[in-house]
């Protein structure tokens, strides 16, 4: 009886083990972010399942499986610094997007609002269509990767060049990670919710689907009727101002702006 209440000691902690228990989940949480809708996720769930293994095989005492995996998992971390290195990468570089550091960067985040407003106002006057998705916690790689990589800093005249009508790049999404045009000629995921208003059309139910699976903020310029739209959080407003489009691409989100027709998703 004593061997089993060892077993299950450990399920009762100390407030010394309850503050590392919230740590931990705290940067398991920020990590499963980075990582979520990439390819490591599934390599992720496997690991995890692994772990679950582990937890009931310690718990039953199976001792040649608990060794075998430990065996698995100290080796394996060495592996997984190999296998995950294009998303440590990544994550490390994020790492100068965090909201303390930011406050050093805002000035720059002006820039970069002011050359998106402008290509976006300079496109909607001209009547040609686009796409843009701003990465936001949520990494937006695997979309990134279904177009032609850019590597170039935001401005309008590249925002502008690059949706030129009949340009190699023009029909696809432009994702942009920072102050940085990550690629051009993305195909995101349409959204399966129907559009009341007809005169939207590929490049909208794109946007919806692409904000309802992250939280991207996502602008489109209509072809048909030059009006600037924005989707974020599965919902998008039609008729966006310039001075509205502003405050959102500065993260001030006010609850309803003026002469914006919401468009709901059901």
């Amino acid at each position: 009886m004593s061997a089993i209440w060892e077993q299950f000691r450990f399920l009762w902690p100390g407030w010394v083990d309850l503050i590392e228990i919230v740590i931990v989940a705290a940067l398991v949480y920020r990590i499963l972010l980075l990582l979520q809708r990439t390819r490591a996720m599934q390599m992720i769930l496997g690991v995890g399942l692994l772990g679950g293994v582990y937890v009931f095989a310690r718990l039953l005492d199976f001792s040649l499986i608990r060794a075998l995996l430990e065996t698995l998992f100290q080796y394996g971390a060495i592996a997984a610094l190999v296998v995950f290195q294009p998303e440590l990468r990544a994550a490390l570089a994020r790492l100068g997007q965090s909201r303390m550091l930011k406050v050093f960067a805002k000035m720059e985040g002006r820039v970069v609002v002011d050359e998106i407003v402008e290509a976006v106002d300079g496109l909607s006057r001209a009547g040609t269509g686009a796409i843009i998705a701003l990465e936001n916690e949520m990494g937006l790689d695997e979309f990134a990767s279904t177009g032609s990589e850019v590597e170039a800093r935001v401005s309008a005249e590249m925002l502008t060049t690059i949706f030129t009508p009949h340009s190699p790049l023009h029909d696809g999404a432009v994702i942009i990670v920072g102050d940085i045009i990550r690629a051009a000629g993305a195909i995101l995921p349409l959204t399966q919710t129907p559009l009341q208003d007809k005169s939207m059309g590929t490049r909208h139910r794109a946007a919806l689907g692409l904000s309802e699976e992250t939280d991207a903020l996502v602008i489109v310029v209509s072809e048909e009727t030059s009006r600037i739209s924005v989707a974020q959080a599965g919902r998008m407003e039609v008729g966006v101002e310039l001075d509205r489009l502003r405050e959102m691409l500065e993260g001030s989100l006010p609850e309803r702006g003026q002469g914006l027709q919401l468009v709901p998703t059901s």
